[in-house]
């Protein structure tokens, strides 16, 4: 970072002519771990890199975020988790017709999400909406610069902002599935994880043969099968760090023990009015309460 902003102009003024003779070529990545909550690698991409994706992602951005489905939640302007979990509940409201009728709900996950995108059907669809060639020819130079670890062609790095945006662009003919084809009412995605309420345990159960045939045939992705339940929502459903009842909600255990562990590690004032934020979301006064008590900084 420091060797690049030390000759900060000469450093954009070459991107721009490898960019505008067609001679760019993406660097290596740095690979590090996280647990977040579980242990994810990440790649860092060089400084001139990571200038390049975000020129890419706000290029793409807007255009693409027309063609998203309402009820996509991830890496989007207006949108988010919170934004997820009441749409979740306003949806189990409206199935359950005000919680006098049984809601239904059916939870997926897809396996190794990042590292599954296949990069050929990626710039299929890429292809399908941008005509310029040589915006396709960058496109695919980043999609190229990684591969999941004995793979090819296969894979997006967890740490690119590029991902975010590629990751939606895949998922959307999923979600224009999911809505024209299928024509489900009440379904909310956020990144791999997506639900589906209906009063119809049955028709739920059928859902998923078709989900799934969808997913493997047209994006190469697979359900975890560990991960699909078909639950009543009054029994409580684990979506988004929160367990969703009819009419409260309540913080995930392994959320909740995370968050104390990080506050014992060590607190200060902003991480814990980051996580007092975070709980206002949810039925937690007790919860806020003894966190006060106890962490008083």
């Amino acid at each position: 970072m420091a060797q690049f902003l030390l000759h900060f102009l000469d450093n954009i003024l070459l991107l721009h002519e490898d960019l505008k003779n067609r001679k760019y070529r993406h660097g290596d990545y740095q690979p590090f771990k996280i647990n977040d909550p579980k242990p994810r690698d990440i790649h860092k991409a060089e400084v001139r890199d990571r200038l390049l994706h975000h020129l890419i992602y706000n290029t793409l951005y807007p255009y693409f975020d027309r063609q998203f489905i309402f009820d996509s939640y991830s890496c989007r302007f207006g949108k988010g988790t919170h934004k997820a979990i009441n749409r979740f509940r306003e949806y189990g409201c409206k199935v359950s017709k005000n919680h006098t009728k049984t809601c239904w709900v059916l939870k997926c996950d897809i396996r190794k999400f990042f590292a599954n995108i296949d990069h050929v059907i990626l710039k299929n669809i890429l292809a399908r909406h941008i005509k310029c060639k040589d915006i396709l020819n960058i496109l695919d130079k980043v999609i190229e610069s990684f591969n999941t670890d004995g793979e090819i062609n296969v894979g997006l790095p967890l740490g690119n902002l590029t991902s975010q945006i590629f990751v939606n662009i895949y998922m959307n003919d999923f979600d224009q599935f999911v809505k024209r084809v299928l024509k489900i009412k009440h379904f909310i995605r956020y990144a791999d994880d997506f639900v589906i309420l209906s009063q119809d345990r049955d028709y739920l159960f059928e859902l998923i043969p078709k989900i799934s045939a969808f997913l493997e045939t047209q994006l190469k992705l697979t359900l975890r099968p560990n991960k699909v339940s078909i639950k009543t929502f009054a029994s409580g459903i684990d979506f988004l760090g929160w367990v969703h009842f009819p009419k409260h909600r309540v913080l995930r255990r392994s959320t909740k023990r995370r968050m104390f562990a990080n506050l014992e590690r060590m607190v200060s004032k902003i991480t814990l009015t980051s996580y007092l934020g975070l709980l206002s979301h949810g039925n937690t006064r007790k919860l806020c309460s003894d966190i006060i008590k106890r962490y008083d900084v």
